[in-house]
């Protein structure tokens, strides 16, 4: 089969397409015959030498697929070769096959396509742990969502909206558009105005109840000064450290001195909660993460959500992929297809 690796630390020009042998399904395990593969910013923070849970290099990472089974290990029933599902994956998912442990796999729903399938595990699980998990976001409030035209922005866009929470979201002025179509109800050009300006006059001076924070770094101060009284702030990622494409330890090192520390005093005496989620640090937790992509399963049947793929590229041009994501193009997920 063929995969995709990475041999060095880099530019999206190192990674390599390699031919290796078919894996085989343990007990427990069923193999995966991928059709579509999600892409995630982590994946390119490995790449970087920045993502500190990556495999040791050379590696092939991916958190998330969706194709058919082709075949079952044993003790695995209830599972048949050739049925569509998606599925998180540890990893190994930039490759033609994947096995899997069999209890985490998703029937694909009726409907959804392959590379809609390989864009809900990673971009939704986080959403909904963030939102619906921490936030318990309701009807009524307003979220903040930094990079909402991103893959997990227009997944907690959409779940937003299902709890009838009003989005403000940040994207430059290119992604406002699509923004507004997907139902955002202010957006902030983060290039050009000042966010936090801008959402204490939307506000009418109050803040905001919840703030997604997937910048990170000195970034963090201004997400937790615009939220509200019992506001909640919370931490998914840390694109500060990685501003081109390729590494910049310098940069990486000054974003993190500069992460502000939260005492328990100060947000008591606020009344405000500062949370995080990282859902690589989560794949212990299978009937957890079962129950939350049922739920999601759940969501897109009933017409609540639906993936939005802003761009698919061919397995063997992973590196292209990476550059697009990496330099902020995309509106929606980026997806490799085989």
């Amino acid at each position: 089969m063929r995969s995709v690796w990475i041999p060095r630390i880099g530019p999206p020009e190192v990674l390599e397409v390699r031919e290796v042998p078919d894996p085989h399904a343990g007990p427990g395990e069923v193999r995966v015959r991928v059709r579509a593969s999600g892409v995630n910013f982590a994946d390119c923070m490995a790449r970087m030498g920045l993502y500190p849970d990556a495999p040791k290099l050379p590696c092939v990472v991916g958190y998330e697929v969706a194709g058919t089974i082709d075949e079952v290990g044993a003790g695995v029933e209830d599972v048949a070769a050739g049925t569509a599902v998606l599925t998180p994956t540890r990893f190994n998912g930039y490759a033609e096959l994947v096995v899997v442990p069999a209890a985490q796999i998703v029937p694909l729903p009726e409907g959804m396509t392959f590379e809609q399938g390989a864009a809900l595990p990673v971009n939704y699980l986080t959403a909904i742990l963030m939102l619906e998990m921490l936030a318990q976001v309701r009807a009524g409030e307003r979220v903040l969502i930094h990079g909402a035209a991103g893959g997990v922005g227009l997944a907690a866009v959409q779940l937003c909206l299902l709890h009838g929470a009003e989005v403000i979201g940040t994207a430059s002025a290119s992604k406002h558009a699509a923004l507004r179509e997907a139902g955002v109800a202010h957006v902030i050009d983060y290039r050009t105005g000042d966010v936090e300006s801008e959402v204490r006059r939307l506000t009418g001076g109050r803040g905001v109840d919840v703030v997604l924070d997937a910048i990170g770094g000195e970034h963090l101060r201004q997400s937790y000064r615009v939220l509200a009284p019992l506001g909640r702030l919370v931490a998914f990622g840390f694109s500060a450290a990685a501003p081109g494409t390729s590494r910049r330890v310098l940069t990486a090192l000054w974003q993190l001195a500069r992460m502000p520390r939260f005492s328990p005093v100060t947000l008591m005496n606020d009344n405000r909660a500062v949370m995080g989620v990282n859902l690589g640090h989560l794949w212990e937790e299978t009937a957890l993460l079962r129950t939350q992509l049922a739920t999601l399963v759940d969501y897109y049947r009933a017409g609540k959500i639906r993936p939005t793929v802003g761009r698919t590229f061919p397995l063997v041009e992973a590196a292209a992929a990476h550059a697009y994501i990496q330099g902020r193009q995309n509106v929606g997920k980026v997806v490799l297809t085989t």
